[in-house]
């Protein structure tokens, strides 16, 4: 049998390091949260939100203080699945929303996922919630590593009707790519449900279980019962995104609880983390008569506007610190330390490479991004091993964050108000910011108001030095790129 290149890459990912056997290999459970904030949770600052699941995630694990996913969702999936920038599987810009709509962008079958890099090594894998790298039916998880699927294959739904709300809307809740339709049953506690089943089917094997939320995303359909908790909070946007927060944390406990009834937290690494900031999304409304969703004209189904980032600013849509620093945690009691923060950046990326070495497979990849950050896990290192970290969306190299510098190249952000329109309905009515080359002291300019680059020349002619590679490595819009794998846009049949 002829094997091909990623073929290869993932027998060689599979490769075990010394003592550690298929037996003894931790289950892996990947929390990811959609649109939550920079400190949208108690263990992060916030003093009106309840997240008692997400603070005992924190309480028995590692909660990192300087952590970065994205902007928005497709490229902060990409990375976080591959360990790679996004750009080099084709995630450059939105991926294919509708499994029956137009061809579009999908992440390139060639690359190799975290799933594709487990299951060698005797891994159940699964995805139950939102995967948001392309729809297309050749492509997506079970393409891609995932044993099972069951979910959203584009970016948001209604929880209850399941239909995408922009443009003209269509149905998306899918098992694989056969249609699912539970009309009336909140997709939440189905995914959850199904979470549950899982782990207790598997309970005796090592299993990846991807549980990507599609909440507190819009619309903020949160359970009522939370909805009472913060009925005393004044603002109506506060109000309904707290719900919707907490909903997220119950959901979270849920799972968290099944493990620890079987016995699995010990040998369960948890990985608890946000996409991007939150939304400010909030003039989302139907706009088109008959939509598909059932909704009448008007219905508005958008975001509250109710995150927070603290003392950053920002929000999903933009690349200043509150649009791409994120809660992060590591939990694993009795492997790692429990309670403890660490203040070196880290990167959605870094977690592909580090949970293959926590689980004792080799990673023999050489083209990964992302590093190893195990030593800043076990406090062995307070290095974070990264020279630096690149934002780089659509055809522009965004941002750089190199230790306390940040340098913002010229470019217009969105910051997203939301008014859907385009193709296939994709938001592209933003309100437009405008930023020139900008570079910023994070640890004494938090709010990213001074630029300082006239007073440090020397930094600013490295990280444009370093941009620039990466702009070469990449291309304008990571077709070029000499990491590029394959095509992830398809041609018209």
């Amino acid at each position: 049998m002829v094997l091909g290149v990623k073929h290869i890459i993932i027998l060689l990912l599979a490769f075990p390091a010394l003592g550690v056997s298929a037996v003894e290999r931790p289950n892996i459970l990947i929390i990811l949260t959609d649109d939550q904030g920079t400190i949208d949770a108690n263990c992060y600052g916030s003093t009106d939100l309840r997240t008692p699941n997400i603070d005992r995630l924190a309480a028995t694990g590692v909660r990192f203080t300087q952590a970065y996913a994205h902007t928005v969702c497709c490229p902060a999936r990409a990375a976080l699945m591959t360990g790679r920038h996004p750009q080099r599987g084709g995630v450059h810009h939105w991926t294919q929303g509708d499994l029956n709509g137009p061809d579009g962008i999908n992440m390139a079958l060639g690359e190799v996922t975290l799933a594709e890099a487990l299951k060698p090594a005797g891994y159940r894998t699964a995805l139950y919630g939102k995967w948001h790298l392309g729809a297309h039916r050749d492509f997506g998880p079970k393409k891609q590593g995932f044993d099972e699927f069951f979910g959203i294959r584009d970016g948001f739904i209604d929880n209850y009707n399941h239909y995408f709300l922009h443009g003209s809307g269509f149905h998306d809740l899918y098992e694989g790519i056969k249609p699912v339709k539970a009309p009336g049953k909140y997709f939440p506690e189905l995914m959850v449900q199904r979470s549950l089943k899982f782990i207790m089917q598997n309970k005796d094997r090592p299993f990846l279980l991807y549980v990507p939320f599609n909440i507190p995303h819009y619309p903020e359909q949160a359970l009522k019962r939370f909805e009472a908790v913060y009925k005393d909070i004044a603002d109506p946007a506060r109000r309904s995104y707290a719900a919707i927060v907490s909903t997220t944390d119950h959901y979270i406990g849920q799972i968290v609880d099944k493990l620890e009834a079987l016995g699995l937290r010990e040998n369960t690494i948890i990985i608890f983390m946000s996409d991007n900031g939150h939304s400010e999304e909030t003039g989302n409304r139907i706009r088109v008569d008959n939509h598909r969703s059932g909704y009448p004209k008007g219905h508005f189904y958008g975001a509250s506007g109710g995150g927070s980032t603290g003392k950053w600013i920002g929000q999903k849509g933009s690349f200043l610190e509150g649009g791409v620093r994120v809660p992060a945690i590591i939990s694993w009691p009795g492997k790692i330390a429990e309670g403890e923060v660490r203040n070196q950046i880290a990167h959605s990326c870094d977690w592909l490479p580090t949970l293959t070495e926590l689980a004792g497979i080799k990673l023999q990849q050489k083209d990964i991004d992302g590093k190893s950050i195990v030593n800043l896990v076990k406090g062995t290192s307070d290095q974070s091993p990264q020279e630096a970290y690149y934002f780089y969306y659509g055809k522009q190299l965004q941002a750089i964050r190199s230790g306390k510098w940040k340098l913002h190249f010229p470019h217009g952000y969105r910051t997203m108000a939301g008014q859907p329109g385009g193709k296939d309905g994709i938001p592209t009515a933003y309100t437009q910011a405008k930023i020139g080359l900008s570079l910023f002291n994070l640890e004494k300019d938090v709010g990213e108001t001074t630029d300082v680059k006239a007073r440090h020349p020397k930094v600013l002619a490295k990280l444009q030095s370093l941009g620039q590679a990466m702009r070469e490595e990449l291309g304008d819009q990571g077709q070029k790129g000499s990491g590029q794998r394959e095509a992830g846009r398809l041609t018209k049949r």
